[in-house]
């Protein structure tokens, strides 16, 4: 059979996205589907090693190319600048929207056809393509909207209000709607949504290879946050909660790595308190593995005052399990009940005293981050991806048996 995926991040960038759909698709293709890939040009500041790689990749029109896995990658247009703000993400996920409607119209027409979101604008390309070429649809929420619009402040306006229509109204006219967590599917389900799934996010466990904890003394801690710096991580905690413990007689460094639309508001709070926490660019390959191995526990934040992230895991945390560090969950509700049957985190309030005393508590108590291997096997059972890829793929195709019972591959139309 055959799946059309539209997506707005893929290979050769390295984002949370990416890396669930690159093991997707792999997935597919072992099972022997065709597929097809609608993405916009690759962004250089995704690329590891510079821009060069995503030079290669950023044809755009007629002709696609082929992927690591088999699968072909049709490029669209879009306009890499509109990416340094919220508002600028947004129009450049339009343009990628209306761009990928012709583009994925000159692929060869499948039998199932995937959206995946937060890129709003997408489900509107996912839902028209759907119609015109009569297939089924498959919606992928990552995130859960429309609440987390609701939440941050983007749904007052007119267009955001449309924007929320649109999301609502093509969730329940898609043949299946999948979540990456229990809580926003159960949500859904209440909502009406009559078709909807689970598949979890994870990472791929054999792939990932351990980093052994480091030896350390009583009164040291080296505290890493690592991923997006934006307005969902609540940061300006963290770093509140830095500045306390600068003060006192434990040795405890905190660094930020990443990048995000918020980072330059972080850095002039940083400065403001002294600098109490380094923060550096983000890190891939060897550079990533020696950020954990300096780490002693790692963070994984939401801000706590946006209902939906009751319902929200961060896609980070699997991989800090697989590599064996210890977590601070600064997190809520699901995420919270994930970090504590892992047996390898602390669960801790979003107040920046109480984080700081919990630093300055695991600083005193060097056996306290020592996890054992607990997190890492806790992966395999949970969030191994290849594993959550099999699992949609098997989704994906009675999607399209429920549509089409007698449907066969290539002979299906």
């Amino acid at each position: 059979m055959r799946v059309q995926l539209i997506t707005h991040s893929y290979l050769p960038e390295r984002t949370p996205p990416q890396r669930r759909w690159a093991a997707f698709v792999e997935a597919f293709r072992e099972a022997g589907w065709d597929v097809d890939v609608v993405v916009p040009q690759a962004d250089p500041g995704h690329v590891p090693g510079g821009g060069r790689e995503s030079e290669l990749l950023a044809a755009t029109g007629a002709d696609a190319r082929q992927g690591t896995q088999g699968e072909r990658v049709w490029r669209t247009w879009t306009i890499p600048a509109l990416g340094a703000t919220r508002d600028g993400r947004f129009l450049g996920h339009v343009v990628h929207a209306l761009a990928a409607i012709p583009v994925a119209l000159r692929a060869e027409r499948p039998d199932v056809l995937v959206v995946t979101v937060p890129a709003l604008p997408t489900v509107v390309a996912g839902w028209t393509l759907s119609k015109l070429r009569r297939t089924p649809l498959i919606v992928e929420m990552r995130d859960a909207w429309p609440d987390l619009a609701r939440d941050s402040g983007v749904s007052t306006g007119l267009l955001s209000r449309l924007m929320e229509y649109l999301v609502t109204g093509t969730q329940r006219s898609a043949d299946l709607v999948v979540t990456v967590t229990c809580g926003f599917a159960e949500r859904l389900s209440e909502r009406g949504i009559r078709e909807v799934e689970v598949v979890g996010n994870g990472v791929p466990l054999s792939r990932i290879e351990p980093v052994p904890a480091r030896d350390r003394r009583p009164g040291e801690l080296n505290v890493l946050y690592l991923g997006n710096h934006g307005e969902s991580q609540g940061l300006e905690t963290v770093i509140r909660a830095a500045a306390l413990v600068r003060e006192g007689p434990e040795r405890i460094a905190v660094r930020f790595v990443g990048s995000g639309t918020q980072r330059d508001a972080l850095s002039v709070l940083n400065d403001s308190l002294g600098a109490p926490v380094t923060m550096m660019d983000a890190a891939h390959g060897p550079a990533l593995r020696a950020q954990y191995a300096w780490a002693d526990t790692c963070l994984v934040s939401l801000r706590p005052d946006w209902p939906s992230f009751d319902w929200t895991i961060p896609s980070k945390t699997y991989e800090l399990l697989a590599v064996g560090r210890h977590v601070t969950g600064v997190v809520t509700g699901e995420a919270a009940r994930v970090l504590e049957e892992s047996g390898a985190a602390s669960i801790v309030p979003a107040d920046a005293a109480l984080l700081a005393a919990h630093w300055q508590d695991l600083a005193a108590h060097p056996e306290s981050t020592a996890v054992d291997g607990r997190g890492r096997d806790w992966v395999p059972r949970h969030a191994d991806l290849p594993e959550l890829g099999r699992r949609f793929v098997g989704l994906a195709r009675e999607t399209v048996l429920r549509r089409h019972p007698r449907a066969t591959a290539y002979n299906r139309h």
